[in-house]
């Protein structure tokens, strides 16, 4: 039995974004949101406004993919070292993400729905009061989107969370709802044009669905472990096939982390090095985490 230290060929596995900022900013746009949501909903329903009811909605799942994205950052920091999660919970983050994508989706469904329902059979809207409410939603989403953008856009480049960009369209797609809700009171209350309310419901179901839709690509390949882009894979095995006769049998490379790859590479060779060889091979890419390495010698003369 092999009874020295093994500790040097151990590593950690905790590939979980971490971001304290965002997500204590998450928390505070999750309250906001939460107290505009019930006043845009209670306004709603008293002025009858559809535009103003689909802005109350949309604040409702978004106060449920806020709690998504805060469990989320919680799970994932709770069981980082949880032996039970084979490549860690790097993908936690990333769920929580397609979730929120999924809840947008909804939203968009339901908007469409109501207000293609309230376009057949029109009812009267109490303008000022509707207003008045919308235009606290809007400062509201304003208010959120800059404190999520803030941490959204300083993680982007190096560090995608996916999470915090999910809360982070939620809060947009908000913004633009209570924008077209305000134009269409507007319109309606100066113009008579009360057609107009219903229509933006319409037009704000078909871009948050849209938002919806890039979401879960950027989400879904993950969850399913789908492979490195095609060039970086080449990259990867030109590194290998350029050393000596080396030439690369097998190789899988799939995301365990919003920003972390793991590897496993088979390498056929008629002269065999230590595993170190081929680590040092592969060293440039950095974004490979997690590397398995299999070296078979050739019998073929």
């Amino acid at each position: 039995m092999h009874e020295q230290n093994i500790a040097p060929w151990q590593h950690s596995h905790d590939f979980a974004m971490k971001n304290a900022k965002g997500e204590r900013r998450t928390l505070y746009v999750l309250i906001l949101t939460a107290i505009t949501m019930v006043a845009e909903i209670i306004a709603g329903t008293i002025s009858g406004s559809m535009a103003l009811l689909a802005d109350g909605w949309h604040m409702a799942t978004h106060v449920a993919a806020f709690m998504i994205t805060l469990f989320a950052y919680h799970y994932a920091r709770k069981h980082a070292n949880d032996p039970a999660f084979s490549f860690g919970t790097g993908k936690v983050n990333v769920l929580g993400g397609f979730a929120s994508a999924i809840a947008l989706a909804v939203v968009a469904l339901l908007m469409l729905v109501e207000s293609t329902h309230r376009l057949i059979e029109p009812q009267s809207i109490s303008f000022d009061d509707a207003i008045a409410v919308a235009v606290i939603g809007l400062l509201i989403n304003i208010i959120g989107a800059f404190l999520l953008k803030d941490e959204h856009s300083h993680h982007h480049d190096h560090h995608h969370d996916h999470n915090l960009h999910a809360a982070y369209m939620h809060v947009l797609a908000d913004a633009l709802t209570s924008l077209l809700a305000i134009f269409a009171l507007l319109a309606g209350k100066f113009a008579g044009l009360d057609w107009l309310d219903p229509v933006m419901g319409i037009v704000g179901s078909v871009i948050v669905t849209r938002w919806a839709i890039s979401l879960l690509k950027q989400t879904s390949p993950i969850l399913l472990d789908r492979n490195i882009e095609p060039r970086f894979r080449q990259k990867i095995v030109a590194s290998i096939e350029s050393d000596a006769d080396n030439r690369v049998s097998d190789i899988h490379i799939w995301k365990i982390g919003a920003n972390h790859y793991s590897a496993i590479i088979a390498v056929v060779t008629h002269e065999p090095k230590p595993i170190e060889h081929y680590r040092a091979l592969l060293a440039p890419f950095r974004q490979l985490s997690h590397l398995t390495i299999e070296v078979n010698q050739c019998q073929e003369h």
